[in-house]
């Protein structure tokens, strides 16, 4: 006898608007770690002692040699669509005048997406570097958080428009070592000055 085929059940996706409804009704609690990925909410991993010191240290980095160039947004909300808003570890964002007050950031407010990882390394790698290249981040960092070493995401296939068909991931990957020096091209200091970071200097590894 011929088995019969059944379609796969729908999965019932969830809006950014939905999202945020969740956490006015009390159903998601200040607590709650998590991010809406494509239309569906994800737990975050528990933040580990190395891993917020090294946020934390690059966020008071850039905070200091930024000035009123840019905006750096620590573990804050980055709406992608209407079906997408991570909470990337920083974001360097273009400076606005109501300081984003009035709207999450989008794509198009966003020079630099940083994520720092421990246990969330495949995830950050598989899933979200893909996610910010179809909405067009122009760069993105990834750091594991026990060596320090980065791998470095430029040139989003597809370009900048945000969407479906803004392509899928980036054109260049490199790998840094902690005692090189890091440098996003769109990210200059309040004189215009080239940003230099060498993580090996900024948070050492310990042992």
């Amino acid at each position: 006898m011929a088995t019969i085929p059944f379609p796969a059940p729908s999965r019932h996706l969830i809006s950014v608007d939905a999202f945020h409804r969740m956490g006015e009704a009390g159903i998601l609690g200040p607590g709650d770690r998590v991010e809406l990925i494509n239309g569906e909410i994800i737990d975050m991993s528990p933040i580990g002692v190395l891993h917020a010191a090294l946020v934390a240290r690059l966020a008071s980095w850039f905070s200091q040699k930024l000035g009123r160039a840019a905006v750096v947004w620590c573990q804050n909300p980055l709406r992608l669509d209407d079906l997408s808003e991570p909470e990337p570890d920083i974001a360097i964002l273009r400076p606005r005048a109501d300081f984003y007050t009035t709207s999450h950031p989008g794509p198009a407010d966003v020079l630099l997406v940083i994520e720092v990882a421990d246990t969330s390394l495949a995830y950050d790698l598989g899933t979200k570097v893909p996610l910010y290249a179809r909405h067009g981040i122009p760069e993105v960092w990834v750091i594991d958080a026990a060596t320090r070493r980065t791998r470095v995401f430029r040139q989003p296939v597809g370009g900048r428009e945000p969407g479906p068909s803004a392509g899928s991931g980036y054109a260049t990957e490199v790998s840094v070592e902690p005692h090189e020096p890091l440098a996003c091209a769109g990210v200059v200091d309040d004189a215009g000055g080239r940003l230099l970071v060498e993580l090996s200097r900024l948070l050492p590894t310990l042992g």
